[in-house]
């Protein structure tokens, strides 16, 4: 019996300095150390800008909006770039939904209270690709054609009365198997530039795919290729320790660089 207390009150001093220890002291010793030695990485690598706002951290990929910014690699995470919500697409590079994108009916409320809700038109699910690889040679000036049959069409084919593109209408004629619209850019798209990364929180694009939004950014803030080269060259991050990874240059620190650059 006496061995039993003695055991007892063994284990209770010893779960509670564990708990001291571990629970307590290591963690604030780390912290202490973090603050002292590493206080930029330990908050949370935030940057801030030129008025003192934080406006975001260099290790978050995040959405901007406006032609005069570089833009991020596409998100998965939540409904884009959700630091709460990191993740993928899990859809493999031979998925036909990742490559063709795909469409999903809607309903239009119905005519009389209680009766059944009328179809609406389809909207983008999942955009796709090819898709995107359209939006980006629009959106930075890189030629292109719209491939069927093996042999160009018309763009207007699948433009609205505006001219915009009709998206569901596209991604309908890339998911036609017998005859599968695709598109041939005048240039090779980086990657990065039509792919979420696993996380969908990537900061980084490839120097390359900067480059390609190098001109469209310069005609939008009116400055020259050379500045907006040279910010790039600024933002970007070799591989590390020399062999780890590819280069990329921080989308964040980039705009600000040159929001900071347009703003003397």
């Amino acid at each position: 019996m006496k061995t039993i207390v003695k055991e007892t009150i063994t284990a209770i001093i010893a779960t509670l300095l564990f708990a001291i220890v571990l629970c307590g002291i290591y963690p604030v010793v780390i912290m202490l150390i973090g603050q002292l030695a590493f206080p930029h990485q330990a908050n949370g690598s935030l940057i801030e800008s030129r008025d003192r706002r934080i406006v975001g951290s260099e290790l978050l990929g995040q959405n901007f909006s406006g032609a005069k910014y570089f833009q991020p690699r596409p998100s998965a995470a939540g409904l884009g770039y959700d630091a709460a919500n990191s993740s993928g697409s899990n859809l493999g590079p031979t998925s036909k939904k990742f490559i063709n994108g795909t469409t999903k009916p809607t309903a239009l409320p119905a005519k009389e209270a209680g009766g059944t809700p009328l179809p609406g038109p389809d909207v983008v699910d999942f955009d796709g690709i090819k898709l995107r690889v359209l939006g980006y040679c629009e959106s930075n000036g890189i030629s292109y054609e719209l491939i069927q049959d093996g042999k160009p069409v018309d763009q207007k084919t699948f433009k609205t009365d505006k001219g915009e593109y009709d998206q569901v209408k596209l991604i309908t004629a890339f998911n036609d198997d017998a005859r599968p619209l695709t598109i041939r850019p005048g240039s090779l798209i980086p990657g990065d530039a039509v792919t979420a990364s696993a996380s969908g929180l990537d900061p980084h694009i490839s120097p390359k795919n900067a480059l390609l939004q190098a001109a469209r950014v310069a005609k939008e803030r009116g400055i020259g290729m050379d500045a907006v080269s040279a910010e790039i060259h600024k933002a970007t991050a070799g591989a590390q320790f020399g062999i780890l990874g590819d280069s990329g240059v921080n989308v964040l620190k980039l705009n600000l660089a040159l929001d900071n650059l347009t703003a003397h």
